[in-house]
């Protein structure tokens, strides 16, 4: 017989729309894609549904495995995914999140993307990394027009067709990146792996990286250091006539987070490429896939915020401690809205970020100059954001939060590696003040684009002096970067959500941001904020939920 009864557990969330949260479908307004909405819900109640949660679960419990030789001794240099990842894979190339927004003639293609990504991101991290490389890969190869014109077609495909074959027989192709290397890492420029020309106009690449994801994608761009210094290469897995090129995969790093995508170490020995861009332009040329993975990196962050967000209202609106439900008492109140406010901003400014991607595409030179900076600024501060978000969204549940089956340790694996991936935290603040340095015009327009909310309250307006203050003052600015760029990173999600945002959301933004007295500790919001307002635009809405009103 059974000793107890199972009360007060809070129901899973499940078989609800991802994409139904006011952020979300704000932005779309605000960006005038009022016409992919139809789409993007249908994308959110199939990120919200037992079957693609399913799939993520699968990917998350049975990472990929190497196979570096067959049976009989044959080196393939393989890796082994669970048919969930492939699930996974298949459906967001379907969605577009690859290549295809460079084919698509939308002026808000670009931005399309960033919300698809953002909300079927909710279901699985791992896989984002071939989907955003894929992405970013194919203004980087328009530095060679002959290899863009064969393989871009493929790269902007929706359709995943996994397996190593001719890249250019196959229907669709995912790429990857492989630069970094154990004595260098961001440090790209002490790279010691070679590339020597060719008579037949291709390079020989020979040297060992040290993280290389996404190992199974159709083609990499690498750096190299060729006679002309270091330069960027086009490496296909296998070569056009069908045959293997070489790439060694020595092993899978075994990874805090991250588990269902695999990443690794390559061995390059006398491997063939194809030189994209200049020779001694490597990192100029890549930089234009870094941008979109960094782009990636940002809306990744917000993603996960919004995912635990999501969990933590939903767990509070449902448990009840000490005579009343959790949602209702103070504390929990403050730490929610605390927690949905730091969600909103992220959201708010990565939306914002892919609208500007379509402005400078366009051949916006302000939008261009303004994202040049507001990317470096956003990615150093949103993803340093996320992994004390994801520890607090975690506790609001308590010991249940902290068991695998919540998925909440999950989210708190991923949270550091959208900090660390494309540059870690200073190496992104130091990209503000190279941008600041070396295109002065970036900090101009930034500031101009701040400014634009100015007068609406004098909390904000006091903080844009003391930036401004922070600024002109040269002395130590390297030392104090980080302080320098998160002042920017908050003033520009202010700024944002004070011009286009939720009033209740603004207000707490502005009054538990730019008074810098919060020490960053969640849920210490001063007196008078909406909160009610605040925790109803993060709660999700269940089917039950809509039930009953």
């Amino acid at each position: 017989m059974p000793t107890h009864a199972v009360t007060n557990q809070v129901p899973e969330l499940v078989d609800h729309d991802v994409a139904d949260h006011p952020a979300i479908t704000e932005a779309v307004h605000r960006a005038g894609a009022d016409h992919m909405l139809e789409e993007l819900h249908r994308i959110g109640r199939l990120a919200g549904g037992a079957e693609a949660m399913r799939w993520g679960d699968l990917a998350e419990a049975h990472p990929p495995e190497l196979r570096t030789h067959d049976r009989y001794g044959n080196r393939i240099d393989e890796v082994e995914y669970d048919a969930a990842y492939h699930h996974l894979m298949r459906t967001g190339m379907g969605f577009g999140l690859g290549g295809a927004a460079w084919a698509d003639p939308s002026p808000t293609a670009h931005f399309e993307r960033a919300a698809k990504s953002s909300v079927w991101g909710q279901v699985d991290a791992g896989h984002g990394c071939p989907l955003s490389m894929t992405y970013g890969v194919v203004p980087a190869l328009r530095a060679n027009p002959e290899i863009a014109k064969s393989y871009e077609p493929l790269l902007i495909s929706s359709v995943y067709d996994p397996g190593l074959r001719a890249p250019l027989s196959k229907a669709g192709l995912t790429a990857g990146m492989s630069m970094t290397e154990k004595q260098g890492g961001s440090d790209v420029r002490a790279n010691a792996t070679t590339a020597v020309p060719q008579r037949d106009g291709t390079y020989r690449i020979t040297g060992h990286k040290w993280f290389t994801s996404a190992p199974m994608s159709d083609v990499f761009l690498v750096l190299a250091q060729a006679p002309g210094g270091l330069s960027c290469f086009f490496v296909p897995r296998v070569l056009p006539d069908g045959s293997r090129n070489t790439f060694l995969l020595q092993r899978l790093k075994a990874k805090l987070g991250n588990h269902s995508n695999a990443s690794s170490e390559v061995e390059y020995d006398d491997t063939v490429a194809w030189l994209v861009g200049d020779e001694g332009r490597g990192v100029p040329t890549i930089i234009e896939m870094v941008n979109m993975t960094r782009l990636d990196c940002t809306l990744g962050s917000a993603t996960s915020m919004r995912a635990g967000v999501a969990q933590a209202a939903h767990h509070a609106s449902h448990r009840t401690a000490f005579g009343a439900t959790l949602v209702d008492q103070p504390l929990m109140r403050n730490v929610l809205a605390d927690l949905a406010v730091e969600s909103e901003g992220a959201t708010m400014v990565a939306l914002w970020l892919a609208e500007l991607t379509d402005k400078a595409a366009a051949g916006d030179d302000r939008a261009d100059s303004l994202r040049r900076i507001a990317l470096a600024i956003s990615k150093y501060h949103v993803c340093k954001r996320a992994p004390a978000h994801a520890a607090e969204a975690l506790e609001c549940l308590g010991g249940n939060g902290y068991v695998e089956e919540s998925r909440m340790p999950r989210l708190y694996r991923e949270a550091p590696l959208m900090s660390i991936w494309e540059g870690s935290g200073n190496v992104a603040a130091l990209d503000v003040l190279r941008a600041m340095a070396r295109q002065p015009e970036t900090l101009t327009v930034l500031l101009d684009e701040i400014e634009h909310a100015a007068g609406a309250d004098r909390r904000f307006d006091s903080a844009v002096s003391d930036l401004r203050r922070g600024l002109a003052d040269l002395e130590d600015l390297q030392y104090r970067a980080r302080r320098v760029v998160g002042s920017m990173a908050q003033l520009l999600q202010a700024s944002l959500l004070v011009r286009h945002g939720h009033p209740a959301v603004a207000d707490a933004f502005v009054a538990g941001r730019l008074g810098n007295d919060r020490n960053d500790v969640y849920g210490t919001l001063p007196r008078g904020v909406d909160t009610a307002a605040i925790i109803e635009r993060a709660t999700p809405k269940t089917a039950e939920a809509h039930a009953h009103g």
